[in-house]
């Protein structure tokens, strides 16, 4: 039977207006001076159910919970973490517009710090959730019954609100929509459930393949790695090889040619683990992907410098594609997606990551071909991998011991100029091909 909220969940009604007239007459001044963290409840609507993301305030959560769970909040998932589950499936309740009550996991639990404007900062629990709803029932419209932490403490509200919207092309994370809030009800002394009402997506699969693509392509615009791997192992890609150094420049054809390999390779190599990743066949760790990214990178600068692996750049950007793919592969791991739209997020995305690429490798290989050929060259092949290098270096240093460093927010800061320093290589590089042509022609006059 599905649970009702009312007096009974909350004890008598003259103690919920005893303990009504005590907060507001003993405790207001000092809730006023510190008032309490507010729970988020984030819904993330799919084709075949809800996946949601709880935010609590342990210090909220603690009193409603009847564990003393501040004392040693680092061991709080080892110590309780199947008592929390128990605890939030048995005070979260969906139902579908009929009546039938949807069926509720919770999965990892997580503690860490934050913070809210008003409060400052405090320790958090993130639990998250998978609301299935019966057979045949859309996701997009349920009721929720709701009451964690507000069945105990009556000052307590939580925040529902949408991120993302497969069916709508709303895929990325963006600031959530608020769809309500749920407090108690002090009047008739119950917690009133929320209507959560998406209305009927127009466009359903095309809007989800279109809102794919266009999260591949910020991927690639926002991932200053991915883009710095692949752009260190194509400055010497014009280049002929002269014992252990980069030598002249090979021919447009040579160039080409080289090129087109280089960018298949790691093309094909990170399709295949954001596919296996995708679908759950292969998983790694984030923490030593997102190193073994930036050791990637030093590799590509440290060819840039010297001839490391001459004839075999090929394989180098298929090896360490895979790895890429891997940290694509975690964008979609939470789509808890059916096979066909599955497939469809994973083309879309994957296009979204190749018309990006291709995109900033139109804009930095013609001027890269025609620097090539003159002198000044090697100072921006030279420049261009000590920069990757150093970045290569702050990222590893920052990805293992998972703390920021200064120069990896430099890294940051000069990625946001992309625009104003690929004006400076489209003029350095016409400037140079000028006065190196305008120094070699022969004078007819």
């Amino acid at each position: 039977m599905q649970p009702t909220f009312s007096h009974g969940s909350f004890g008598s009604h003259s103690w919920r207006l005893w303990s009504c007239l005590f907060l507001l007459l003993g405790s207001l001044p000092s809730a006023l001076a510190h008032p309490m963290p507010n729970s988020l409840v984030v819904l993330d609507l799919h084709p075949g159910g809800v996946a949601g993301e709880l935010q609590l305030s342990l210090g909220e959560l603690a009193p409603a919970f009847g564990h003393d769970i501040l004392r040693h909040p680092e061991t709080l998932v080892a110590d309780f973490g199947a008592e929390l589950r128990a605890y939030i499936v048995q005070h979260i309740h969906p139902v579908s517009p009929d009546g039938r009550p949807w069926t509720v996991r919770v999965g990892e639990l997580q503690v860490h710090a934050a913070e809210q404007t008003a409060t400052g900062p405090y320790q958090e629990l993130t639990a998250h959730l998978w609301l299935q709803p019966p057979p045949g029932v859309s996701p997009r419209t349920f009721t929720l019954h709701y009451d964690v932490i507000v069945h105990q403490v009556v000052t307590h509200v939580a925040l529902v609100a949408v991120r993302r919207d497969w069916e709508t092309g709303r895929v990325s994370n963006e600031a959530p929509t608020e769809v309500g809030v749920i407090r108690l009800d002090v009047r008739n002394n119950v917690v009133p459930p929320l209507a959560v009402d998406q209305g009927t997506a127009t466009g359903g699969w095309w809007n989800g393949f279109r809102g794919m693509v266009v999260l591949g392509i910020r991927h690639i615009a926002e991932g200053t790695d991915h883009l710095l791997f692949l752009l260190a192992l194509l400055l010497p890609a014009p280049l002929l090889v002269a014992g252990r150094r980069w030598g002249r420049f090979g021919g447009v054809r040579y160039s080409l040619v080289r090129l087109l390999k280089i960018v298949t390779a790691f093309t094909l190599g990170h399709s295949l683990t954001l596919l296996a990743g995708a679908l759950g066949w292969l998983r790694l760790p984030e923490q030593p992907v997102e190193i073994l990214i930036a050791v990637s990178i030093l590799v590509s600068a440290g060819q840039a410098l010297r001839p490391l692996f001459p004839g075999r750049e090929a394989y180098v950007a298929a090896g360490f594609g895979l790895i890429h793919g891997l940290a694509f592969a975690s964008t979609l791991a939470g789509l808890h997606l059916d096979a066909g739209p599955m497939a469809l997020s994973i083309l879309g995305f994957n296009l979204g990551i190749e018309l990006m690429q291709l995109f900033v490798i139109g804009l930095t290989v013609p001027w890269l071909l025609l620097l090539s050929r003159t002198p000044a060259y090697s100072v921006v092949r030279i420049g261009g991998a000590v920069g990757a290098a150093a970045a290569a270096l702050a990222w590893i240093v920052e990805r293992t011991l998972l703390d920021t460093t200064p120069f990896s927010g430099a890294v940051a800061r000069v990625a946001a100029l992309a625009p104003w320093l690929l004006a400076l290589l489209a003029l350095g590089a016409l400037y140079s091909y000028w006065r190196y042509r305008s120094q070699h022609m022969p004078n007819h006059g």
